[in-house]
């Protein structure tokens, strides 16, 4: 009988210790996770912060610091452009003072990439200045990539422009 209880007890002791990696394994990356939205969604509103002020010009300098120099930005209605400087003219000719981002709320999701970064991605309504509502809403995709504890944009992925329901 003790030893039909010392192995039930040893089997126990197996069964537990085998289970524990897995159960710390699936507790860890969602804290890691939650974390990681919290840094990208924080950085989502900055950028987007700065864009809709982009109308002063130390607005659209902030708005540009967090895009890496050879950013590439894919717009389905827009084209492409291959630089921070071309995104830059873009966002200044046909932007700044005339209409404003604003995030679908709850349709912000983030993805790590080991050893990386972030992939961001959504929905956007852009609203024009002065109106009482918002015309369009996109989709978006953004990789992110950080660097000694500073993150910037590599790609955007802005798609499936659509008029605002």
């Amino acid at each position: 009988m003790n030893y039909k209880r010392f192995l039930i007890g040893v089997f126990n002791l197996i069964a537990l210790n085998a289970c524990t990696p897995f159960a710390m394994h699936d507790q860890k990356p969602a804290v890691v996770k939650d974390s990681l939205f919290a840094k990208i969604a924080e950085l989502d509103r900055k950028v987007f912060n700065a864009f809709n002020s982009c109308k002063s010009p130390e607005q659209l300098n902030v708005y540009a610091s967090y895009f890496a120099p050879d950013v590439e930005f894919y717009h389905d209605s827009g084209g492409v452009t291959w630089t921070r400087e071309a995104m830059l003219s873009n966002t200044k000719k046909y932007v700044c003072g005339v209409f404003q981002r604003e995030l679908v709320p709850g349709s912000l999701k983030v993805f790590p990439v080991k050893d990386f970064g972030a992939i961001s991605e959504g929905e956007h309504r852009f609203c024009h200045f002065g109106k009482s509502h918002c015309d369009g809403v996109a989709k978006f995709t953004i990789i992110w990539r950080e660097r000694n504890n500073t993150w910037e944009i590599l790609r955007v992925l802005s798609y499936g422009h659509r008029a605002n329901k």
